[in-house]
């Protein structure tokens, strides 16, 4: 299937005014949070691993902090063998 572009535009801006949240928040502490890995970083870890792989990635690079949390959250060794898990489905 063909993306509706304008449907992509419309809700890449809503996503880069949410991960503009983010970038704030991320820059007053490691995780969404706070200082330790909780359930509201979790939460967030099947929905960043399928945009990850998506042109959509670009918004979440160009941020930073963001883009840290990511790196770090994505490569937490549970979520790195469930994905493992997953592949071998």
């Amino acid at each position: 299937m063909q993306p509706d572009n304008a449907v992509v535009e419309e809700n890449e801006g809503k996503l880069g005014k949410v991960l503009d949240v983010y970038e704030a928040r991320l820059s007053q502490s490691k995780y969404i949070g706070g200082d330790t890995f909780t359930l509201a970083d979790l939460h967030h870890l099947p929905t960043l691993s399928y945009l990850m792989d998506t042109p959509a990635k670009k918004l979440i690079e160009s941020r930073p902090k963001v883009s840290a949390w990511v790196t770090d959250i994505t490569s937490r060794p549970a979520w790195c063998k469930a994905i493992e898990f997953r592949k071998q489905q």
